[in-house]
């Protein structure tokens, strides 16, 4: 595991996983990461066994709450990437997930201290009042609950075992 030159204290941590991304993209997600973190990134790819001909990566960042989302924003931009991005919870803040695949989008959940996906009362409310039905139910409760994102990211997360990680701080 390699640490940045560049140590700065930040309000939580977290990890971006890149699951899949065709080599040329590659240098672009270095230097979105990069950019949201104010920081150099220089990531360890690795090949991706689950798609041949992609790469993988993770790194570990440090910086203030909201960061995941940053991160998940700019790596959105490229629609091939299969990426995941987790934020810690801190001090007052819950913690957050984000997944991406394409054909799926951006999913955004809150999470709990041990990882589970948080859903809200006022979520669960109008998912009771839009949908009676015990199917459309059980539909909208996958939504809430990443189901999809899940079932297309596995794959690519079981192909990363053992992988390294960097660790990256946030600048300023």
């Amino acid at each position: 595991m390699r640490r940045s030159a560049v140590s700065t204290r930040g309000n939580t941590r977290g990890v971006v996983y890149v699951h899949s991304s065709p080599s040329a993209v590659c240098p672009h997600v270095e230097w979105a990461i990069s950019g949201t973190l104010g920081a150099r990134v220089d990531l360890k790819w690795t090949a991706q066994p689950a798609s041949s001909g992609q790469l993988r990566a993770e790194c570990g960042w440090r910086a203030p709450s909201g960061t995941g989302g940053k991160l998940a924003s700019a790596l959105k931009a490229w629609p091939m990437l299969r990426f995941e991005v987790t934020e810690e919870p801190s001090a007052g803040v819950d913690g957050e997930r984000f997944c991406f695949a394409p054909g799926l989008g951006l999913w955004h959940g809150r999470t709990s201290a041990n990882g589970d996906i948080v859903v809200g009362e006022d979520q669960l409310r109008a998912l009771v009042s839009q949908s009676r039905a015990g199917e459309s139910l059980a539909h909208k409760l996958d939504e809430l609950l990443a189901a999809n994102w899940d079932e297309a990211l596995e794959p690519y997360r079981h192909a990363g075992d053992g992988a390294p990680v960097t660790w990256l701080h946030q600048v300023g």
